[in-house]
């Protein structure tokens, strides 16, 4: 399994127990959705390394508590420490409407009510306290942030999607 066929889960953040558990902060808002999982990918290294889940429950908020096959002790759970797990795409639930994943919509046209074609959606910068497509215009980068109000509609089967932005806002950038 490649990186690239996965999406980010979470990352393993200290052990639980002295038998090998370990507590994952999970990177989504419905940590309920992975409380039943048989297995994950953990990133060692370079490598995507299979794991099989023995017991698993949510702990407080959006920590999952894990009891991993073949993690036995302290020590094993210290070697996991930091790494990220991951869950192959096709695990993920199929969203509709205006709902989407980001890596889903990479690619698509982004275009506004009244500006028209803004340009193509190169990422999403998640990184601030509200994520932004990062569109490429001819060259030039424009930020729109993924607001609910600004996303009008998202077509996947013309993979468009429909905004409309605040008056000036796409103008700053050219």
């Amino acid at each position: 399994m490649k990186k690239e066929d996965c999406f980010y889960l979470g990352k393993i953040v200290k052990k639980y127990s002295f038998k090998g558990e370990v507590l994952v902060k999970l990177d989504t808002d419905e940590p309920e959705l992975y409380e039943e999982l048989e297995s994950v990918f953990i990133a060692i290294g370079h490598d995507l390394v299979p794991f099989f889940i023995e017991e698993s429950s949510l702990h407080k908020s959006n920590l999952l508590r894990l009891k991993l096959e073949d993690v036995r002790t302290e020590e094993d759970a210290d070697a996991l420490l930091k790494c990220e797990l991951y869950l192959p795409l096709a695990t993920l639930p199929e969203l509709s409407g205006n709902k989407f994943y980001f890596h889903e919509v990479i690619g698509f046209t982004v275009k506004d009510e009244k500006f028209g074609e803004v340009g193509v959606i190169k990422g999403i910068n998640d990184t601030t306290a509200q994520p932004l497509f990062r569109i490429d215009r001819e060259g030039t980068e424009i930020l729109i942030p993924m607001n609910d109000e600004l996303i009008k509609t998202v077509d996947r089967n013309s993979g468009v999607i429909i905004v409309r932005t605040p008056e000036g806002l796409i103008d700053l950038y050219l």
